[in-house]
């Protein structure tokens, strides 16, 4: 037996609570895994209040993420005991997943918990952190290196948005953050943000293609308007990483005539 937090929609409505399952309810694979941890990030919070654009099918079990210990398996890479990951790979969406004491899944979509590193630690850093992570060794393997002009980060007050910031500035890198919601101003100093810039001042289009030269380089976690006009604000040669798509939905704002 296993418990999963499931997630059914139908024409009576949405419901969402723990229950039970016999083992042959797990998903399809050829490793099975006994969640340890998982994290909560943006689609797990769109599958849990039933957004049809994220999950497919119902009954569903949230969690794009998760760590634990392999159970069993036929993936002769992995033995019983071995501690590992997963994020990606639509587990969350398509397939159920981490939201559950235990779950199945492909050999080849797992990773080994690094060395030095515990379960809890690998969902503490989880997807978000991961993704910063990413985006900004993407931007360093363009020519992004500490000492260039501000590092701009987008949707900077969410998961990968503040990980990102704090990453940045740990690496040597000036930041500025851009944030809809003022109260999080001081908070995005502590992570490291030399600077906060209203999200009002990015979210809307241009009339230009081009704009004065501003960011030496940008982690975008928004999409949509904001993303048009800052590439039209970045310096020559510099690059973005676009890694989220949360105001593709948004109607952008327009420009004033004296913009």
């Amino acid at each position: 037996m296993f418990k999963a937090l499931l997630v059914e929609k139908d024409d009576s409505g949405l419901r969402v609570g723990i229950q039970e399952f016999e083992d042959d309810r797990l998903p399809e694979g050829n490793v099975t895994v006994a969640v340890e941890y998982s994290t909560l990030n943006y689609k797990d919070g769109l599958a849990l209040s039933g957004a049809s654009s994220v999950v497919k099918s119902f009954p569903h079990v949230p969690g794009v993420d998760f760590a634990g210990r392999v159970e069993s398996s036929d993936d002769p890479r992995f033995r019983p005991g071995d501690a590992v990951i997963l994020n990606g790979w639509r587990v969350g969406e398509f397939r159920w997943g981490g939201y559950a004491t235990r779950t199945r899944v492909q050999g080849d979509w797992l990773i080994r918990v690094p060395e030095g590193l515990t379960t809890r630690d690998a969902m503490v850093v989880g997807t978000a952190g991961y993704t910063a992570a990413l985006a900004i060794m993407a931007l360093e393997e363009h020519g992004l290196a500490p000492g260039a002009d501000e590092v701009l980060v987008t949707g900077a007050s969410g998961g990968v948005g503040s990980i990102a910031v704090a990453l940045l500035k740990a690496a040597g890198y000036e930041v500025a953050a851009v944030t809809g919601r003022p109260e999080t101003e001081s908070y995005l100093r502590d992570l490291g943000a030399a600077r906060v810039v209203p999200r009002s001042d990015l979210d809307r289009t241009s009339e230009r293609p081009l704009e004065r030269e501003v960011w030496a380089g940008a982690i975008d976690n928004v999409g949509g308007a904001m993303l048009a006009r800052l590439l039209g604000q970045m310096r020559y040669g510099a690059s973005v990483a676009a890694v989220g798509l949360v105001g593709e939905g948004r109607s952008p704002r327009p420009s004033s005539p004296s913009s």
